[in-house]
């Protein structure tokens, strides 16, 4: 099993090209529902994916051990400050069983600063989310409904992937405006 979750992250370690939507990145024709998920913001409160209905979401399941996990943060710490506010938000999920400190660190040494802290240190998100490797990302509408889904990390701060999340935000957002 453990050698399988390695290959997965191995295949999504392959950076996309940053011109184009990848081809991993499955845009579903129908919302699809979502497990409340319960985990701790960067203060150690409960949180659930409940807490950001009205937002459009891009849900981000992490790890600070994950390369390409890594590599992809400091662009979704870029699209929150292009499109973040009032109708969107970066939820970016830590699977780290060694809690925030890692995360925190991280965050530092990667200027990474527009993204809040939030942890599952007991891993549930991915099997509750069905993820089969690290980074798993999900695109959530404001009803916390699944819109679509990318495995694997990519640029999400390329023009091409801001103008499909700024068509998916719409007009409700301060930063979503074309």
């Amino acid at each position: 099993m453990i050698s399988f979750f390695l290959a997965l992250l191995v295949l999504a370690a392959a950076p996309a090209a940053a011109t184009e939507r990848p081809a991993s990145f499955v845009l579903h024709r129908e919302p699809r529902p979502v497990p409340d998920l319960r985990f701790v913001d960067g203060e150690g409160g409960t949180r659930t994916l409940a807490d950001f209905r009205g937002k459009v979401v891009l849900l981000n399941v992490w790890a600070t051990w994950c390369p390409p996990c890594r590599q992809e943060m400091p662009a979704l710490d870029r699209l929150q400050a292009m499109l973040g506010g009032p109708g969107f938000e970066v939820v970016a999920l830590s699977v780290d069983r060694a809690g925030a400190g890692p995360v925190r660190r991280f965050y530092g040494e990667t200027g990474v600063g527009r993204i809040a802290v939030y942890l599952d240190a007991s891993g549930r998100a991915l099997r509750d989310l069905n993820a089969v490797g690290l980074p798993t990302t999900l695109l959530l509408d404001r009803e916390g409904r699944e819109i679509g889904r990318l495995i694997g990390p990519t640029s999400w701060d390329a023009p091409e992937m801001v103008q499909i999340l700024r068509e998916r935000i719409g007009p409700a957002s301060d930063g979503g405006a074309p």
